[in-house]
């Protein structure tokens, strides 16, 4: 499986794809590990979690060395390598990074143990589940850095039951991705779109009008563009899969993109057809751009289209760094690791850099929605503005697995759309009990 496809499933939360994954694919780790100035490290496999002993003592106070996980593409890997770099030859203190293959399983199971990181990066929607876990520490009292830095949607995202578990770094959602040597302008509705992929599809010569991963986080614009939701625990009923307008969102979305896709519903077979050239638009997020910029694709980012009756609605993301439960022994090597957090999340040059070469979208007040922003970038953040924070509830976690297979099974035609989302209702129902 390719990092990028394993990035996509992981880090957009969806937690029980990933389960139902599991037994198809062997756990694997790509070590990136970081040491100050030297690019190399030492294996992540060590059994162990961050130890003071590792700290020295200099004139300004000790200095720790603190172990980091992340889970990114092969393309983000090297700036993520360079970041740390970066920190630890400018630092006292010294950053271990390493990517971790099956994040959730790897933290659901190091952490418990003591062996885990002090620091661990994914989107926002794990803080409820691992809050109530035990898994990890508020350091709100602790931190250097405010919350009033970030957007609101940053800053909510970070905090449980009044306590900071984490920083935000970045913003993520789908937009709409074209092909500027297909399309003249980027279109406003999805009528329009509709008009644009029909004269362009043309399978038996390889051409497609879209390429649109179908999963839960990617149909989730239309599912929730009526009015309809897969859970709000704010709402009564909180699971809103049998509503008649998240059915409809559903109809809607196989009615108006699955004629023009590839038949595998999968993300590689969907987002390789733009990457390639042979598709007039995408649906993806923005992990997808340094692909995109490999490949050579002359390509713009815009909002989603309007459907008619109603408004794109795509669940977001934010991209935070976790403080693990070792963080509440503190010491050096916690206090190594809020540094680097700190600096990571603030640093203006580093979100501008990573936003022009990964189109990632920046939480930084001083930063969202600035003209400083590639273009690409800002229609990212104009879809942001459309989307739905992925909920935190840990009932949610229990909601991604039957939700995709729904989707699976619609798209496949081996079910309705209705027979299709009352199935999964049914499924996450007993999930709960």
């Amino acid at each position: 499986m390719s990092m990028e496809r394993r990035a996509v499933l992981k880090k957009l939360g969806v937690a029980g794809t990933l389960g139902t994954l599991a037994g198809c694919v062997g756990v694997q780790e790509q070590s990136t590990d970081t040491q100050a100035n030297d690019g190399g490290g030492g294996n992540d496999n060590d059994g162990g979690g961050d130890s003071d002993s590792e700290e020295t003592t200099t004139s300004s106070g000790p200095a720790g060395t603190a172990k980091v996980w992340y889970s990114l593409p092969d393309t983000e890997i090297p700036a993520r390598k360079e970041a740390i770099e970066n920190f630890n030859g400018n630092s006292k203190h010294t950053i271990k990074g390493a990517d971790i293959a099956d994040l959730a399983k790897k933290t659901t199971s190091a952490i418990p143990a003591g062996q885990g990181p002090k620091l661990f990066e994914w989107a926002h929607d794990w803080v409820g589940d691992y809050s109530q876990r035990g898994f990890l520490a508020g350091q709100g009292d602790e931190l250097s850095v405010s919350l009033d830095q970030f957007t609101d949607a940053a800053a909510q995202a970070v905090q449980f039951d009044g306590k900071t578990v984490g920083l935000p770094h970045s913003a993520e959602t789908v937009a709409l991705v074209y092909n500027k040597d297909v399309v003249d302008s980027p279109p406003e509705t999805v009528a329009d779109m509709r008009s644009v992929m029909e004269d362009f599809h043309d399978p038996s010569n390889g051409k497609y009008g879209i390429g649109y991963p179908f999963d839960p986080y990617f149909a989730s614009a239309w599912l929730q563009g009526f009015g309809g939701y897969y859970f709000d625990p704010q709402k009564d009923p909180m699971l809103g899969l049998e509503q008649s307008s998240t059915v409809k969102g559903l109809k809607f979305a196989l009615d108006n993109f699955k004629p023009y896709m590839p038949k595998d519903p999968g993300y590689e077979a969907q987002a390789a057809v733009f990457a390639e050239g042979n598709a007039a638009f995408a649906i993806n997020g923005p992990w997808y751009l340094s692909t995109l910029n490999e490949k050579g694709v002359n390509f713009g980012v815009t909002k989603l289209p309007k459907p008619e009756g109603g408004e794109p609605n795509p669940y977001t993301g934010i991209t935070m760094w976790y403080f693990s439960k070792a963080m509440a022994e503190g010491g050096a090597s916690a206090s190594a690791a809020r540094s680097f957090a700190e600096w990571h999340v603030t640093n203006e040059d580093r979100a501008l850099q990573a936003a022009k070469d990964q189109g990632a979208i920046p939480v930084l007040d001083s930063l969202a929605g600035s003209d400083e922003l590639p273009p690409r970038v800002r229609g990212f953040s104009e879809a942001v503005a459309q989307g739905y924070p992925m909920p935190t509830h840990p009932k949610m976690n229990k909601v991604w697995g039957p939700v995709g297979d729904a989707l699976t099974k619609a798209f496949n035609g081996d079910a309705d759309p209705e027979s299709a989302l009352a199935q999964a209702a049914k499924k996450i129902r007993s999930n709960w009990e």
